[in-house]
């Protein structure tokens, strides 16, 4: 069956929401858990389900993800595998951007022509989960589904975020309404597992992952007013075709904003994370870089993960995510905190020819709290971070305060002694 698949990877629009991470790449290439990038989640769970024909469709910022990919995913020459990402093109036919997901599938459409296949998988580039899909793709080949889309069981305060779908005893979905207002939710619940009904997850939430039969989806993409697979083409086929529900009940997670990025990232820190990195059946794939171990010296370590190459001296560092090649310098504490890391390591001559004072990574005696420090910061001596609630939104050259969690950007240098 896998043979009959081609996956279909939505890199997303700009990500203003996921900004200021997104402010020179693109959303999918965004760093998570210390070592990955968003895009090896989807990718992963491809691999694992056997499907590795895969496509990943983007259009800002787009070098990063392009140099990911083609450093990270190769299979053998005589397999028919592959990952490719297609930017956004402007052709003699089309002088636009991609307009929502279903302009960005019908813009690629000429690529994906070129290949055998009976089922598209759409898949987004954002979101945390592991999923086998061959039982999503079985139920929608036995029941002669026409459309089939992933969904997962939500409470009453989630639904009010996502498209609620309405299906039968069959699993048909009748009836599919984006964003509901609360007062409107008694209407929409749905029939859950026992353990979804204790949960309160009554109602049926796209996950935004769709299986199109390919005469079906090269069909619906002849018309260019649609522009959208959640509100547009699933309402319009649900009348007049069969569009089956498949409900997922593991984790699953839209990494659409600062918050969530940060929570789930955070979660990884949990005894029993709920996101699990060490199931041999559900490997999450990445770039494999030779790195040394990481050594850790006179630090206090609680609910902390560690990427490799990290140089460490901290006091303490507790419930964070510390990112490959990261340095902590002596006496500093780190609390909540997600951690990139760097991209290089700095040598001694560099330092000394370069004349750099503030080192890559965090310097001596620092506290830092709340906060997300992207790739390749510096952070000077005696800095002190405390992110929270008590903070407003705020934008500067180097940070940006949302929702009281601190990100600096890409490349800050924080001097020594500053105070946020």
């Amino acid at each position: 069956m896998s043979s009959k698949v081609l996956s279909i990877i939505l890199g997303g629009g700009q990500g203003s929401r996921l900004y200021p991470l997104t402010e020179k790449r693109s959303k999918p290439a965004v760093p998570i858990a210390g070592k990955y990038r968003l895009v090896d989640i989807p990718i992963s769970n491809c691999i694992n389900s056997g499907l590795k024909r895969m496509y990943v469709l983007t259009q800002f910022n787009s070098a990063s993800l392009n140099r990911h990919i083609k450093n990270t995913y190769h299979f053998s020459f005589f397999s028919y595998a592959f990952v490719d990402v297609l930017a956004a093109e402007q052709t003699p036919g089309n002088q636009t951007w991609f307009q929502g997901t279903a302009d960005a599938v019908r813009q690629s459409m000429h690529h994906f022509l070129r290949h055998d296949f009976e089922y598209a998988l759409i898949l987004s580039g954002d979101q945390l989960y592991q999923m086998d899909f061959n039982q999503m793709i079985q139920e929608h080949v036995s029941n002669k589904a026409d459309i089939s889309i992933a969904t997962i069981p939500v409470n009453a305060k989630e639904a009010t975020s996502f498209g609620i779908l309405k299906s039968d005893e069959n699993n048909v979905i009748t009836s599919f309404v984006e964003k509901p207002e609360a007062k409107l939710l008694p209407d929409w619940t749905s029939e859950v597992s026992e353990e979804m009904k204790a949960e309160g997850r009554n109602y049926l939430a796209s996950m935004g992952i769709y299986i199109f039969n390919r005469d079906l989806l090269v069909a619906l993409m002849d018309n260019p007013d649609t522009v959208d697979f959640g509100k547009e083409i699933i309402p319009q086929s649900i009348d007049n075709k069969k569009v089956l529900s498949y409900q997922f009940e593991g984790y699953w997670t839209d990494i659409g904003n600062i918050d969530s990025f940060f929570e789930a990232n955070l979660g990884l820190t949990d005894e029993i994370p709920k996101f699990n990195l060490y199931d041999r059946d559900k490997r999450v794939y990445t770039r494999a870089r030779i790195l040394p171990t990481s050594k850790v010296s006179g630090t206090v370590l609680e609910k902390t993960v560690i990427a490799e190459g990290c140089i460490i001296h901290a006091a303490k560092i507790e419930r964070s995510v510390i990112g490959i090649r990261s340095r902590i310098g002596n006496e500093s504490t780190v609390i909540n905190t997600y951690m990139m890391g760097s991209d290089y390591y700095e040598s001694l001559e560099e330092i000394e020819e370069n004349d750099i004072e503030i080192l890559m990574g965090i310097g001596e005696r620092c506290f830092i709290k709340n906060t997300i420090i992207d790739k390749n910061c510096r952070i000077g001596d005696d800095v002190r971070i405390n992110g929270g609630s008590h903070l407003k939104d705020k934008e500067t050259d180097t940070y940006s305060i949302k929702d009281g969690i601190v990100v600096l950007k890409k490349m800050a240098v924080i001097p020594n002694g500053f105070v946020i």
